[in-house]
């Protein structure tokens, strides 16, 4: 099947059986120009063998929400690679729900700049 697939979604748990799935070989059987969305994580990549298919044209365009390893080196061939769109681990957050955290933010570092103290229900972990 994947020498006929124009786009790959990838939406799968990471597993050890999942690791590396997509490698040097299995990029090889994929259609040349196929277009990589990966909403799973970083790591079911081969991370060189996707930047080196993206440099030949083999892949024409990678897009993913999360590297492997993140936080990913500056020296990181996916910040190199032609035809790619990275993201900073939003794929699954909505735009309230980010408009929901900034204001969360926003007021946390309002009260901490003014010594007041965070309201009991925003504690995750109060101690420790």
């Amino acid at each position: 099947m994947l020498p006929k697939c124009d786009v790959i979604v990838i939406n799968t748990p990471l597993t050890d059986k999942t690791r590396g799935l997509l490698d040097k070989n299995r990029i090889a059987k994929l259609k040349k120009g196929v277009l990589i969305v990966n909403n799973a994580r970083g790591a079911i990549m081969d991370t060189q063998a996707v930047a080196d298919a993206c440099f030949s044209g083999h892949i024409a365009g990678y897009s993913g929400d999360v590297w492997f390893p993140q936080p990913a080196p500056k020296d990181h061939p996916w910040r190199y690679m032609p035809n790619h769109v990275m993201t900073p681990h939003i794929f699954g957050t909505p735009l309230d729900a980010q408009l929901r955290y900034a204001a969360g933010v926003k007021d946390m570092l309002e009260r901490h700049f003014k010594g007041e103290d965070f309201p009991e229900q925003n504690y995750i972990v109060k101690e420790g």
